[in-house]
């Protein structure tokens, strides 16, 4: 590969790089050809790109400095082959994928890798993975917003509802004293 093949490839990287909500770096040496395609289809479900990281490229990514210190200490650092999956879309979900993944197949070994441009160990990706879905946690976060409206609610009705009730025991005393 030349120069500026090189050259190339490391802006198309970069652009991922920037682009991606995390990138989980992996050591893939053992995957059988069948076993990576399988896991580009679960991940490709999460909106995550697998891409196969030259480490003479990853070094040519951020010479520049422009994705800062750390991502520069991790590109630098990184040696053998790796497996980085781009999310784009909900880290969370492409970390669980991996994860289960990795844990399912002992080839697949997490290493450090980035969210946004800040370093994350293998511990943390896996901590991401223990994390609920966005969409729980937005379901849970919209039911603690509720949960005072919706007791202020509920002491509103309160008042109405013991005036039917006081109002209901008189009526039915008055009634027992009639007959």
């Amino acid at each position: 590969m030349n120069r500026a093949s090189k050259t190339e490839l490391a802006e198309a990287l970069k652009d991922k790089f920037t682009k991606a909500k995390v990138a989980i770096f992996a050591d893939y040496k053992g995957l059988t050809a069948t076993q990576a395609d399988e896991l580009r289809k679960q991940l490709r479900t999460t909106k995550t790109e697998v891409k196969v990281l030259k480490n003479n490229v990853a070094r040519l990514i951020t010479r520049e400095g422009k994705m800062g210190d750390q991502a520069k200490a991790l590109m630098d650092t990184t040696v053998g082959p790796t497996l980085v999956a781009f999310a784009y879309g909900d880290p969370a979900a492409a970390a669980k994928v991996i994860h289960k993944f990795s844990t399912d197949n002992e080839a697949l070994k997490l290493k450090d890798s980035l969210m946004g441009t800040a370093k994350i160990t293998a511990a943390m990706v896996e901590e991401l993975a223990k994390l609920p879905s966005k969409e729980i946690l937005l379901a849970k976060m919209l039911g603690t917003m509720n949960a005072p409206i919706t007791n202020f609610v509920g002491v509103l009705a309160a008042v109405p509802r013991s005036l039917v009730q006081v109002l209901s025991a008189i009526e039915r005393k008055k009634g027992e004293t009639q007959a």
